[in-house]
């Protein structure tokens, strides 16, 4: 059960934080500083709404969305498709698909954040010099901003490696344990069968996760400064 657990959380953390929300947040903060203010106020009002929305709430609205008679089924029902039970057919896309959702504001808010401070008579000698957008990003952008990235990657893969609250409101571990991470094993190991020695060593696992992921992200932060 521990090797599954540990499959899934290392799943749950490198799809919806450091490609989901991280990958998201940055494509958010690039194409909004292009956009006009009214449709950059828009769609940040939108993003954020879902973040500083309560994560029991959060929850429940992802469950009612992916739900067998919910908002999706409901929604690909009328442009003519069968409908699926996701939280048991496909539990783990699900709970990725609501996790980046629920996070990317925040990874959107460090980019913006970050693509505000870079100068902007860099950007202008960039583009003088025949650059365009993409090299522009890859050449300049992303290397002035490398200590927000590694910053940004740090806090949301920590925070993502304890969501518990929106993974058991969804699916609870299920079905037949596809769902359930280490946080989840850990509650259940402890608190429902009673065995707080084994739901204490799933704990100290994930604890020695994060201090890896955390160890990491700080040397990759240290290399970022000049």
């Amino acid at each position: 059960m521990l090797p599954l657990s540990l499959g899934l959380t290392v799943l749950f953390v490198g799809g919806s934080a450091i490609l989901g929300q991280n990958l998201l947040g940055l494509t958010l903060a690039v194409l909004m500083r292009r956009a006009r203010r009214t449709v950059a106020a828009v769609v940040g009002t939108a993003v954020v709404a879902a973040w500083v929305l309560p994560e029991i709430v959060a929850a429940f609205a992802a469950y009612a969305y992916f739900s067998r008679d919910g908002t999706l089924n409901q929604l690909l029902g009328g442009l003519g498709f069968g409908q699926t039970d996701w939280l048991y057919s496909f539990p783990m896309v699900a709970i990725l698909l609501a996790n980046i959702w629920r996070g990317t504001a925040f990874s959107m808010l460090v980019y913006r954040a970050a693509l505000n401070d870079i100068p902007g008579e860099v950007t202008e000698a960039a583009v003088m010099d025949g650059a365009g957008g993409w090299q522009r990003l890859a050449f300049i952008t992303i290397p002035m901003i490398r200590g927000s990235i590694a910053t940004n990657l740090m806090l949301i893969t920590l925070q993502t490696l304890a969501v518990f609250t929106l993974i058991w409101v969804m699916t609870a571990g299920g079905p037949a344990n596809a769902s359930t991470t280490l946080p989840v094993l850990a509650y259940v190991e402890a608190f429902k069968f009673g065995d707080i020695g084994y739901g204490t060593a799933v704990a100290s696992v994930l604890i020695l996760i994060g201090v890896v992921f955390g160890a990491a992200y700080v040397r990759l932060l240290r290399e970022s400064k000049p």
